[in-house]
Order: structure tokens, then sequence, then C-alpha cells
């Protein structure tokens, strides 16, 4: 298969600009400074701008073989997905599973020269859940930074790899958190408040960038949400500001931050193409109703682009790259509108528009109605990276019902609970799934199903 990603680009050095933090940070976020072990070199490799750009990236040949197995996985089986890391005994393989190592030489077997991996193992992982799914407590950065990331960084700068542009995003669903689940919002939980007050995700990111942005041909993408997490006015601001204390805890620099990714494993739209935030309707602006709630974004590149300055601003490169996943945000099918909706009110003309068919753009897990969106494909937008699959289609997100004391319940991915955020919807999660990370072939189906563009 040809390569999605074209077109070589020429390349830039590794920036390692900083800038001292506001009050206001040092003030709202407590870290603690993590000494470990001694630093490797700052690397002497000149990374190119856009990693992607001419590389042919690793098809994963454990999911590519669960695709053809469904009718008509085959359309997407060649399709390059990111390889998650998402606990200690998935850097060796555990299960039967493919470890770390065994996949870069997978990589280097197939001829490819792009890897894609997710880190998601921080220390009270998903701590706006109702219980964490990870294997760490928040207290355990200690573990994390010796058992997980250490190891990590080992392989990755052993020579044998030294060909490959190893694309890595940093721990989806966690500095998020820091901003929309810690008191004084209303939406704050224990969990999100224990892990800022021990520094668990600052200091876990802060170690995992300064590791990894010391091996010259890894490319860190730091995780941003989506618009609907962080799409207020008064979110912008701190999110630049808490993601460059990310950045430079426990050592770190600014420019280990290659990039940023969003819409990580999550399935908000490129764009809206049938209204815009900014529309009014009989008098009546589309930010007060209940999808937009307030929001200043309703699609992700106009999220991604308005952010950039906001970090570049907090000392980011101006060069830094923006990647989307894009792995189940289609929406296509037989709802997929064809166009705007009524002139009515604002509510029926927004709900009757907007291709995004969730009931609240909070809901994440195992959507119905979604689709596989736009396929891999390198610099296909203004200050966009690529296009990636860093969700691997027909993973599920977790199960559906209650799976006994030691399988959390998570209401999320129940189909008959209703968000307290949101309690005029359900989850809009599919029913009869498996849990997390197991292999779900009917949301599988439904996603070739409701593919756009289109499958052939």
């Amino acid at each position: 298969m040809a390569s999605p990603f074209p077109r070589p680009r020429p390349p830039r050095p590794v920036r390692t600009r900083r800038r001292p933090l506001t009050a206001l940070v040092a003030l709202a976020l407590v870290t603690t400074t993590v000494t470990g072990p001694a630093r490797a070199a700052a690397p002497t490799t000149v990374r190119v701008d856009n990693p992607y750009l001419g590389a042919t990236a690793y098809v994963n040949p454990e999911w590519s073989a669960r695709a053809r197995t469904e009718p008509l996985g085959a359309a997407v089986a060649d399709q390059p997905t990111a390889v998650w890391l998402d606990r200690i005994g998935a850097i060796d393989g555990a299960g039967g599973a493919m470890g770390l190592r065994a996949h870069l030489g997978a990589a280097l077997g197939q001829g490819a020269d792009l890897v894609q991996l997710v880190l998601y193992n921080l220390p009270g992982r998903d701590c706006d859940r109702r219980v964490s799914q990870g294997e760490l407590t928040a207290t355990g950065l200690g573990r994390y930074r010796t058992e997980f990331i250490d190891p990590i960084a080992e392989i990755l700068a052993d020579p044998d790899h030294a060909g490959l542009r190893i694309v890595v995003v940093v721990e989806p669903n966690s500095l998020p958190n820091l901003i929309t689940h810690t008191s004084p919002r209303p939406t704050a939980t224990a969990g999100c408040d224990q892990v800022r007050a021990a520094g668990s995700y600052l200091n876990g990111i802060g170690y995992a960038l300064a590791r990894l942005g010391a091996i010259g041909n890894v490319y860190p993408y730091l995780d941003l949400g989506q618009h609907g997490r962080l799409g207020r006015p008064a979110d912008l601001t701190p999110i630049a500001q808490l993601y460059s204390a990310a950045a430079l805890a426990g050592g770190g620099t600014l420019g280990n931050v290659h990039g940023f990714i969003v819409n990580t494993a999550d399935h908000a739209p490129l764009t809206e193409p049938f209204f815009q935030v900014h529309d009014v309707v009989n008098g009546e602006p589309v930010t007060g109703t209940r999808w937009v709630d307030g929001k200043v974004f309703v699609d992700e590149l106009p999220y991604a682009r308005q952010l950039r300055p906001y970090l570049v601003g907090a000392g980011f490169s101006t060069d830094v790259g923006f990647l989307v996943d894009t792995s189940r945000n289609g929406w296509g099918g037989p709802d997929r509108p064809i166009g705007p909706g009524p002139l009515t009110t604002a509510e029926e003309y927004v709900d009757a528009s907007r291709i995004d068919r969730r009931g609240w753009d909070g809901n994440w897990c195992n959507q119905t109605g979604a689709g596989i969106g736009a396929r891999p494909v390198a610099a296909p937008a203004a200050g966009i990276d690529a296009y990636v699959w860093a969700k691997p289609p027909g993973e599920s997100d977790g199960a559906s019902d209650v799976l006994g004391a030691n399988r959390p319940y998570e209401p999320m991915c129940d189909p008959w609970y209703r968000p307290p955020a949101a309690p005029y919807v359900r989850t809009g999660a599919l029913g009869n799934a498996p849990p997390y990370g197991q292999w779900f072939p009917a949301h599988f189906r439904q996603l070739l199903a409701n593919a756009w563009p289109p499958l052939p």
C-alpha cells in the first residue's frame, strides 16, 4: 500500500526555549521536583519539522489481523494505527500480545520508518471517572518513572531503532482533567484533586517528556483533549499555562514537546459543515443551545488552530505541530445531515445541522452511530502535521455492564446511564461491549458502515 504520508519537508532543530512560570500556575498547581537517573545528553539528531511527511507508517499486525476477520474490514486493515502502552506489562507484552521491542522490530521488517505509540499509564489515570482505570495509584510516581518510562526510553534509544521516526502521544485524558475536574469546579472529583495535590500528572508527564526528548528520533506530542472539554473562553489561557508547567516539571524543557494532538480516542468532527459557533437564529445565538453550551468551538480544526497562539505565547515553539485523531469522528451513514437545519429556533437549527450525533459532546464510550473518519494522511490542512488513527478502531472503550468487584463499573459505558453534566441524555454507548481494549466486532462493523468519507 502506498504511504499516506508523502513529500519531505526541511528539518527543524530541537527547541530548548523555556519561559518562567506565572504566579497563577505556581499557586494553582502543586508540583514537586523529581530527581531520577542522569538524563541522556541532548540529542544531536536534527528532527524533521513534520515526521509524517515522506514516511511509511507502521501497520500493527495484531490490529490488522482482527480487522480482516470482519466483513469489509480489509478496506482499512492496511491503515497505520498507534500501539497503546497502557500498563507496565505491555512493554514486554502480556497475555500473548506483542511487546514494544516486537512492534519496533516488526516495523523494520515491514520497511516502515514511522511508528506511533500512545503512553497511557499515569499514576491515578482517568481521575475524572468513578474509579481510576489505571494500575498505578495517585502516589505511584516512582513506579511510573522507573518501571514504565525508563524501560520505554531505553528501548526507544536502542541504536537498532535509530532509523525509525517514533511519534509518542503522551498520556491522553490527563492534563485536561486538572482544569475541568479539580476544585473549585462543580465537576471536581476527589481523584483529580488528589493527583493535583500529589503532582502526579505534571511531574509524570514532565519526566516522560525529558526522557523521550533526549532521544533524537522520538517526537513527543502532548494530548489536548477535544473542544467539548476545553472549549470555553475561560479555559484557553489556563490550558497554555498548564501545558507549559507540565513540560517544565521535573527538569524538562518546552523544546521536549514536538507538538500536540486533539481528539485522541474521541469522536468530535474535524469541521461542522452546516453550522458555525457564531450563528444566530431568530435573534438566538447558537452558543446558548444545550449542544454548544457556551463553548467557542464546535469542531476540532478551529480548536487546534486557535489554541496555537496561546501555546506559543506560553513559550512553545512557533513551529509546533498538531495531530488530529480521526479514527472515529466520521459520522456518516443514514443519520448524517445533508444541509443546515430549520431556521425556527436555535435549538432546532443546531440539532438538525450537526453531524456529531452524540447526545452530549462529553459522551466518549463506544458511541452509537459513530463512523471511521478521514484516513491517515500527512499535512492535510494548514498547521496540521497529520490526521492519524491513534485509537485503533474496533477496540472497546470499556464494558457496558458491571463486571464484578475486580472489574470496576464505568457508568459512561452503560447505555442506560445519564451523565450528571447532561441529565437530559444517556451516554450513547453501544450495548454488549467487552472490557477496555478488547475487540468489539459490533462496534467495528458500525464504524465501517458509518465511515465518512464512505469506504469503497
